[in-house]
């Protein structure tokens, strides 16, 4: 599963051939989520408050490249990195 993104401890990977909707996975520790690129809602899994806060708004920043991953995970294709929130 390629990472995408780290930063402030937090990971963000995405799996080809995963199922909908389109979904980032986000880890920090022993802990981690997936997150529903449209909605950002949590469809599985925990985060901490603050992780869980970061990890939104890096989201929100960054939108539109998660997408475009997403579908590039479709194709097989190699995806790209993103920056990290700063």
């Amino acid at each position: 599963m390629p990472t995408i993104c780290r930063f402030f401890g937090i990971t963000i990977r995405m799996y080809y051939d995963d199922h909908l909707p389109p979904h980032f996975h986000a880890y920090y520790g022993d802990q981690s989520a997936k997150i529903d690129i449209e909605t950002l809602a949590i469809i599985a899994g925990t985060l901490p408050r603050r992780v869980r806060a970061l990890v939104l708004e890096w989201a929100t920043d960054h939108r539109e490249e998660l997408r475009d991953n997403w579908l590039l995970a479709e194709d097989h294709q190699p995806l790209n990195n993103i920056d990290p929130l700063e």
